[in-house]
């Protein structure tokens, strides 16, 4: 068996817990974990560990990125509600200095004006919205493109 080259963080923001039961209509039928493993089955074919974090407490996503932030090569984050909100994560990603892609699993520009601002798009590596869950496994296939190019 190869070396684990690379580790890369699954970072999610509020709410995204109750996936697969909240707002099915808007969201989808799949729970987090459903995501998660089809994202650890994906990473594992490539040799790279992948590990997962979900607050909906801002302060703890803060405290895990900056506790952490020499264990991971990349992230794929979904800010949620805090998209619109926290300078205080922007911050925290600016200062550890983790590449990341910005994820969104609905387009957040065809929703409620307050959605369409993002603290993180004009820092992040890449932004995925409006795919559906899918949007995750895109960003994974777009890390591992530009780790491994």
């Amino acid at each position: 068996m190869k070396n684990i080259n690379y580790h890369i963080l699954v970072l999610n923001g509020p709410n995204l817990d109750l996936l697969g039961t909240r707002e099915t209509q808007i969201y989808g039928n799949e729970s987090l974990k459903d995501i998660i493993n089809i994202l650890c089955k994906i990473a594992q074919k490539k040799n790279c560990k992948l590990s997962h974090f979900q607050s909906n407490a801002e302060h703890k996503l803060i405290n895990y990125l900056i506790k952490y932030k020499d264990n991971f090569n990349y992230i794929i984050f979904n800010p949620a509600a805090f998209t619109h909100t926290s300078i205080a994560l922007r911050d925290t990603l600016l200062g550890i200095n983790i590449p990341f892609i910005e994820v969104h699993i609905t387009n957040i520009h065809k929703r409620e004006i307050f959605r369409k601002k993002s603290f993180f798009s004009d820092i992040s590596d890449g932004v995925i919205l409006g795919l559906g869950t899918y949007g995750y496994v895109l960003a994974l296939k777009i890390i591992f493109k530009r780790l491994f190019s």
